[in-house]
């Protein structure tokens, strides 16, 4: 189970006081006006920071981190990976998962039948397709919703889904 979750990219600084341009790779970008303890992958290592403030500009998130007041302080983290723990990601409801724990798990139909293992996750704006590959290499498609996915446990490593007419073919 993973215990970090990528959030962002810094993509370059915004002005002189040490703010920094991020791209978020989040699916939920309201979770950075929260953001306090992070970490920035710099040279190798994992540095924690505070965050202090957030705007957003266009598709971009605007950071400004505790103790940090100048440009020349933020550049060299240019091109650099944000992070956050497990404990200061959003919370989950009922039903949702971090995208990093589905991946790798082991998939059977409801009637146990091996179908392979999910190996990425489309995003499409309606509902996630989970991408199941088998031992032949055979790519199965399944829609992420409740039709087709009737249990996930996580702990187990295991996601029990139902076949729609025509999946099979």
């Amino acid at each position: 189970m993973e215990d970090l979750f990528q959030i962002g990219v810094i993509t370059s600084t915004h002005g002189i006081k040490g703010e920094v341009k991020v791209f978020p790779t989040t699916d939920d970008n309201n979770r950075f006006k929260k953001l306090k303890d992070c970490l920035i992958e710099y040279k190798g290592e994992l540095l924690p920071i505070r965050a202090e403030s957030c705007k957003f500009f266009k598709n971009m998130v605007i950071l400004k981190f505790e103790d940090i007041d100048h440009i020349n302080d933020v550049e060299k983290y240019r091109q650099c990976k944000l992070f956050v723990d497990r404990n200061h990601a959003v919370p989950l409801k009922e039903d949702e998962y971090f995208m990093a724990d589905l991946l790798g798990l082991s998939v059977v139909t409801e009637d146990g039948r091996q179908l392979g293992s999910l190996v990425d996750i489309i995003q499409t704006g309606a509902n996630d397709v989970y991408v199941i590959v088998d031992e032949a290499k055979r790519e199965w498609l399944i829609p992420a919703i409740k039709d087709c996915i009737l249990n996930i446990e996580v702990d187990k490593s295991e996601m029990t889904v139902r076949l729609l007419k025509g999946m099979e073919e």
